[in-house]
C-alpha cells in the first residue's frame, strides 16, 4: 500500500455539521490535521463529537453504527448494528464466529464482560484429531469450527444492555446481506483462497459468482448479494415480532430470536449442513451453549485502571505487561529508543510465556491462576528476569502459584517447557506471518450517557465454510486449542470448552468513568499494539490519533495461536523510520530485525474528554478502518 502523501497545509480544528440523514464520512488517509493538542499532525484526522462516536473495521459498518445513534440508541445498540454489519461485510469475521466486549454501564459503574466464544462440540477430542494424524486441529474446514458465537453475543447485549428491538439494529446489516458494494481488499482476499473455497458447495456458490471467469470471485464495486444470510437474519426478526405480538416484553423477544438461532429451525439447518460436510455438530452442541456475562480482570497503572476479559482470551498479558513495565522508567528512556524497545520486548515475552501456559477456559478445573498472574509481586519478580543488554531467546512461563497461596498442580510441565516447540511440518515465513497476524475487526462505541463498549468479534474470516443455506460462515477457533497437555495443560481440546482466543477489548478508567476505549485487529499481535498504544498515550501524552498512527514493534517469541503454533526468539519487526544507531544497537543485543512502512496495526480507540465534555476517535493509518462521530 502506498504511502499517504502528506499536504503541507494544516486542516482546521473544527469541522462542519450534518444535516439530514446521518452518514459516514468519507476522509481521505492523505490528509494532515491537527489533533486535540497543538502541532500534532497525523495522516488520518481525528474524529470528534459531543453525543456519540462510533468506530470500527469499515466505513460502512460505521454508519450502521451512526444510524443507529441516530434513531436515539445507546452505545450498546451501535455496536450490536456494526457487529452485525461487519460480520454481513466478512470484515475478517462471518456470523459464525465470535463475539466478546466490554461494557461500561453508567447506571452501576461498572464494567461488565460478554462471554461470547463457542465450545467444542461433541467428539471433537484430542484422540479423534490424532487418529486423523494432526497434532493441532485443522485450520479450516468444518472440523476448524467451534459452534457459532456471533448471533448469541449480539443478542445477549442487545437485550441486556441496548434499548432497541433486533429489527431496528439488524435493519442495516439486512440491507447489506441483499446486497452491498464489495469494496477491493474484500474483493483482492477472496480471489486469493479461491481454490480453498471451491472445496465447500456453499462457499463456492456464496463467494464466487463468476466460477470459470479469469476473476472468479466478485469485482470491487459490484454488488455483493447473500440471500441466505438476508433470510437467517429475516428469521431472527420475526421471531422477535411474533414474540412482541404475543405479549413479550422487549428483552424477553430478542431472546426469543437468540432461541430460534440456537434451538429452532435454524439450529436445526446449521447443524444438518454442517455435518453434512464432515463436521461434529449436534443439535445439544447448540442447545446447551450459552453466552457468559462475566466480570473482567483489571490492574492500576498509574492511578489507570485497565480492563480486559478472563483468560480465555489473551487480553490479560497486557495487564501483566503492565506490571511489569512499572518496575522500570519507561519515559527516560525516551520513546522508541534501543532501551525502549528492547524492556518493551522483553515485558511482552515474559507475559506471553505465562499466556502461553496457563491461559484457558476459567470454567474449568484447575482454572488459570490469574490472581496470582496479576499480582504486583509476581510481577517485580518477572522483571528481574529482563536482562539490560540483551534480549533471551528462551524466556520461559514462571510460577505465579505462590502469589495466590497455592500449589501449581503442572510443576513437571513447566520444568519441561520451552518456549520454541521441537521441529514440525515445515512452514514459509510468509505462511507463518498470515497466521501471527491473523485479523479479526474492533468495534468502539461511546455516548454522552456515560456508555461505552469495546468489541473484537472475529471468526469465519474467508476462507470460511458457509454452513448450507443458512448463509452463516462457520469459525476457525478450533485451531486455537493444543491437543498435548505439555504444550498448555489450561487449553487442552475437550467437548463444551472453549478455546484460548487472541480477542482482546480494551478499557481503560479514570477515576472510576471512561477514559479510553480501544481495540485493534492481528491475531498474536493485538495485545502488543495495545500495549504500546496505551504507553504512546500514558507515558508519552500523544494524542489517541497519534498514538494510533505511531511506529510499534512486533515480537514473534510466543508461540503462534494459530497454523503449527511456531515461534522465532529475538525476531522483530521495527518501523522503516527507526534510526541506524537503534537498529544497530538491537542488532547487538541479539535482535534480528526487519523493516515495514507501518507497524502500528489497525488500532481504533475513544477518549473521552471529560474537561470538556466532548469524544475524540481514532483509527491507525493502517488499514480501512475509521468512523463517525456527532
Amino acid at each position: 500500500m502506498p504511502r499517504p502523501r502528506k499536504s503541507k497545509k494544516k486542516s482546521p480544528a473544527g469541522g462542519g455539521g450534518l444535516t439530514g440523514r446521518v452518514i459516514a464520512a468519507a476522509v481521505s488517509a492523505s490528509v494532515v490535521f491537527g489533533g486535540p493538542q497543538a502541532g500534532a499532525r497525523t495522516q488520518k484526522p481525528p474524529l470528534y463529537g459531543q453525543h456519540w462516536m462510533a468506530v470500527t473495521g469499515k466505513p460502512i459498518a460505521a454508519s450502521a453504527g451512526a444510524q443507529i445513534f441516530a434513531r436515539g440508541g445507546n452505545a450498546v445498540d451501535a455496536a450490536c448494528a456494526m457487529i452485525a454489519a461487519t460480520a454481513t461485510a466478512w470484515t475478517t469475521l462471518s456470523w459464525g464466529g465470535e463475539t466478546q466486549a466490554l461494557i461500561y454501564n453508567p447506571h452501576t459503574g461498572k464494567v461488565i464482560a460478554i462471554n461470547g466464544l463457542g465450545v467444542a462440540p461433541a467428539g471433537a477430542t484430542p484422540g479423534y484429531f490424532h487418529k486423523l494424524g494432526m497434532r493441532y486441529p485443522p485450520e479450516y474446514g468444518p472440523l476448524a469450527a467451534v459452534t457459532p458465537g456471533t448471533p448469541g453475543g449480539l443478542m445477549t447485549m442487545l437485550a441486556e444492555y441496548g434499548t432497541k428491538s433486533l429489527g431496528e439494529v439488524l435493519a442495516p446489516a439486512i440491507e447489506m446481506a441483499d446486497g452491498f458494494p464489495m469494496d477491493q481488499m474484500l474483493a483482492g482476499t477472496i480471489e486469493h483462497y479461491k481454490d480453498k473455497l471451491k472445496e465447500w458447495p456453499d462457499s463456492r456458490r456464496v463467494m464466487l459468482p463468476h466460477l470459470g471467469a479469469a476473476h472468479e470471485g466478485p469485482q470491487p464495486g459490484e454488488m455483493f448479494r447473500q440471500p441466505d444470510l438476508a433470510a437467517t437474519l429475516r428469521k431472527l426478526v420475526e421471531a422477535e415480532r411474533d414474540a412482541l405480538k404475543a405479549g413479550k416484553d422487549r428483552k424477553a423477544a430478542i431472546y426469543a430470536a437468540y432461541d430460534r438461532f440456537y434451538k429452532g429451525d435454524i439450529a436445526r439447518d446449521l447443524v444438518r449442513s454442517v455435518r453434512e460436510l464432515g463436521g461434529l455438530f449436534t443439535a445439544q452442541d447448540l442447545a446447551n451453549w450459552k453466552v457468559k456475562i462475566e466480570e473482567p480482570v483489571h490492574t492500576r497503572y498509574k492511578g489507570i485502571d485497565v480492563y480486559k476479559l478472563q483468560p480465555w482470551v489473551q487480553g490479560p498479558v497486557m495487564l501483566q505487561a503492565l506490571n511489569i513495565l512499572e518496575n522500570f522508567d519507561l519515559k527516560s528512556m525516551g520513546y522508541d529508543s534501543a532501551r525502549y524497545i528492547h524492556t518493551i520486548y522483553q515485558a511482552m515475552n515474559l507475559a506471553y510465556a505465562d499466556r502461553d501456559f496457563y491461559y484457558g477456559d476459567p470454567s474449568y478445573t484447575p482454572a488459570p491462576p490469574i490472581e496470582g498472574l496479576l499480582s504486583k509481586d509476581y510481577a517485580r519478580e518477572r522483571a528481574k528476569l529482563v536482562r539490560p543488554d540483551k534480549n533471551d531467546p528462551d524466556i520461559r512461563p514462571g510460577d505465579p502459584y505462590p502469589y495466590e497461596g497455592g500449589r501449581n498442580p503442572y510443576l513437571k510441565y513447566l520444568a519441561d517447557w520451552h518456549s520454541k516447540l521441537p521441529a514440525q511440518l515445515p512452514v514459509s515465513m510468509e505462511e507463518f506471518d498470515r497466521t501471527f497476524r491473523l485479523g479479526t475487526t474492533s468495534v468502539q462505541a461511546a455516548d454522552e450517557k456515560g456508555w461505552a463498549v469495546s468489541v473484537t468479534p472475529s471468526g469465519g474470516w474467508t476462507p470460511a465454510v458457509i454452513a448450507g443455506h443458512t448463509g452463516i460462515g462457520l469459525s476457525q477457533r478450533m485451531q486455537s486449542f493444543v491437543l498435548d497437555p505439555r504444550d498448555n495443560p489450561y487449553n487442552v481440546l475437550e467437548p463444551g470448552k472453549r478455546p484460548r482466543a487472541t480477542l482482546t477489548p480494551s478499557m481503560a478508567l479514570k477515576d472510576g468513568k471512561p477514559w479510553l476505549v480501544f481495540s485493534v485487529q492481528g491475531g498474536d499481535t493485538q495485545d502488543q499494539n495495545l500495549l504500546q498504544f496505551f504507553l504512546n498515550v500514558v507515558e508519552f501524552d500523544m494524542t489517541i490519533q497519534e498514538a494510533a498512527e505511531a511506529a510499534n514493534i512486533t515480537s514473534y517469541q510466543m508461540r503462534d495461536s494459530f497454523g503449527q503454533h511456531e515461534s522465532f526468539p529475538g525476531r522483530v519487526t521495527l518501523n522503516d523510520s527507526t534510526p541506524s544507531w537503534v537498529r544497530n544497537e538491537l542488532v547487538r543485543m541479539g535482535y534480528k530485525p526487519e523493516y515495514e512502512e507501518r507497524t502500528s496495526g489497525p488500532i481504533t480507540a475513544i477518549m473521552v474528554d471529560r474537561e470538556h465534555g466532548t469524544l475524540w476517535g481514532a483509527a491507525s493509518n493502517f488499514g480501512q478502518d475509521y468512523g463517525i462521530g456527532w
